[in-house]
């Protein structure tokens, strides 16, 4: 799905920002980037800003024409910041662009399109777009470097796409986070309640008492780092009982 999503950048003054856009896509999962008549590039300010990204840059295409960049697209949004007349469906937030989007790219290529650094997208590049969106900013200043903007709609698109149920994203989490296996779980368990015995906390077996420290346990939720500091405790606490 993600792979059906490509940007255009049209007439790129600075090759930097063609690099900081590759390394924007990356992030975000998105590989395919469209060049229509850029200044520069390849370039090796490109490269140096992609950090990174060189493959995104490696694969990018450059077309002389917009029409020829999204010909075979079913939608094509055009980021802009001013309000245009011409009358396009307009998404005044991202997030609701982004839902779109990603179930058009499901079936076909979708492009976000964005124009010049100075003046972004003509009149008649809007023209070649089914739709807008605009990034809701600060009034007084609401000025957006290119590989910002980029950035900005590729995390909508890619935040829109890892909320389906078919994405199969997964979060990353430190390793120590991991939670216990219930085989874990269950010998701490019963080291405690071995050490209870052992130290006297307890003269007979009690479930009750056993249950509600099984609760407390469950309710705090340890991980598995967690979990060997509090078993590692026990063990201390163990070697200090008098042998039986």
């Amino acid at each position: 799905m993600l792979s059906n999503i490509r940007i255009v950048l049209v007439q790129t003054f600075h090759p930097g920002n063609i690099g900081a856009t590759a390394r924007a896509m990356k992030t975000m999962g998105l590989s395919e980037l469209l060049l229509v008549n850029p200044r520069a590039f390849p370039d090796d300010e490109a490269t140096r800003m992609a950090a990174g990204a060189t493959d995104v840059l490696e694969n990018a295409r450059c077309v002389s024409t917009l029409e020829e960049a999204v010909s075979d697209c079913v939608q094509v949004v055009g980021a802009s910041a001013r309000l245009r007349s011409l009358p396009l469906p307009h998404f005044d937030e991202p997030d609701d662009m982004a839902q779109q989007v990603i179930e058009n790219a499901a079936q076909a290529p979708v492009a976000l399109v964005f124009g010049r650094e100075r003046s972004g997208l003509t009149n008649d590049e809007i023209r070649c777009c089914t739709h807008q969106v605009s990034i809701p900013a600060n009034p007084e200043y609401g000025i957006l470097n290119l590989s910002q903007a980029v950035q900005i709609l590729a995390y909508e698109v890619h935040r829109a796409w890892r909320k389906r149920d078919d994405s199969h994203f997964m979060y990353q989490r430190p390793l120590e986070a991991t939670p216990p296996s219930r085989e874990q779980f269950v010998h701490f368990q019963e080291h405690l309640g071995r050490l209870m015995q052992q130290s006297g906390f307890l003269t007979q077996p009690h479930a009750r008492t056993e249950e509600q420290l099984q609760a407390l346990f469950s309710r705090a939720q340890p991980n598995r780092k967690e979990l060997s500091l509090l078993r590692g405790l026990l063990s201390a606490f163990e070697s200090h009982l008098p042998r039986q």
